[in-house]
């Protein structure tokens, strides 16, 4: 006897694939200017901010869990990806060392400050939550 054939089904999916990281739709003016990715909480990523430039794509990064780490850019990012003190970045640091990290991504400052904005960034990464205050008071009067 003929049996139907059953409708098809979805693949479940596979342990090891990559579930899509976290990101946030960036609109000014009415249109879409792009997609900025946060930290994967899932994976163990978090923010920081870069401290100091220690040469051979090793850089001091200041945590947001208070912790100062040696963050290394990752292989295929260390001719993309140019790093200055100060700037926001997503690390994830390593399992077997606390005192490192890997550099998987650096927002630009327009970036950083659209994050400040919408409240997405910790209290402690906030570089911009001080000048937000200061321009939205009045001058004191003399």
């Amino acid at each position: 006897m003929p049996s139907e054939p059953e409708p098809p089904t979805e693949p479940a999916p596979e342990e090891g694939s990559p579930e899509p990281a976290p990101t946030v739709e960036v609109v000014e003016g009415g249109e879409e200017v792009g997609r900025l990715p946060l930290p994967r909480r899932s994976r163990g990523e978090i923010f920081g901010i870069a401290s100091q430039l220690m040469g051979a794509a090793r850089i001091r990064v200041m945590c947001e869990d208070s912790l100062s780490r040696m963050g290394r850019i990752t292989g295929k990012m260390k001719k993309k990806m140019w790093i200055r003190e100060g700037d926001l970045l997503v690390l994830r640091p390593w399992g077997f060392q606390e005192g490192k990290a890997d550099i998987l991504f650096r927002y630009s400052r327009t970036q950083s400050q659209y994050l400040s904005r919408r409240k997405l960034l910790p209290a402690s990464m906030d570089l911009f939550q001080d000048a937000e205050t200061a321009a939205a008071s009045p001058p004191p009067a003399a």
